[in-house]
């Protein structure tokens, strides 16, 4: 099977994606911090890590997107899932019982 993200020219990122990423680092300050993930067919996710340690993400058609979204914007830096970042991650409580579903509320 065909990988099609290296057959095709990748979309550039839409105005609503890169005002999502835009909104989300004027809320949770500067710089953030952002890891570009494969999701399949789906395309790539953006995960986001605020100056404050929130959590955000914006999907898009493909990692090639997600890079140029990431180049985009001068208040986001390029990052991995390296020590440093899942340091800068603050996941409160409310986010761990969303993240566990159903059964955490009981």
């Amino acid at each position: 099977m065909a990988d099609t993200e290296t057959e095709q020219t990748p979309a550039a990122p839409t105005s609503r994606q890169l005002a999502a990423a835009r909104a989300f680092v004027a809320e949770h300050g500067k710089p953030a911090k952002a890891v570009v993930e494969r999701i399949g067919r789906a395309g790539a996710r953006v995960v986001l890590v605020g100056a404050d340690g929130a959590l955000g993400d914006v999907v898009v058609p493909s990692s090639q997107t997600g890079q140029a979204l990431v180049e985009a914007i001068d208040d986001i830096e390029p990052a991995e899932w390296d020590a440093e970042t899942v340091g800068a991650t603050a996941i409160g409580a409310k986010h761990r019982r969303r993240m566990a579903g159903p059964l955490a509320r009981r």
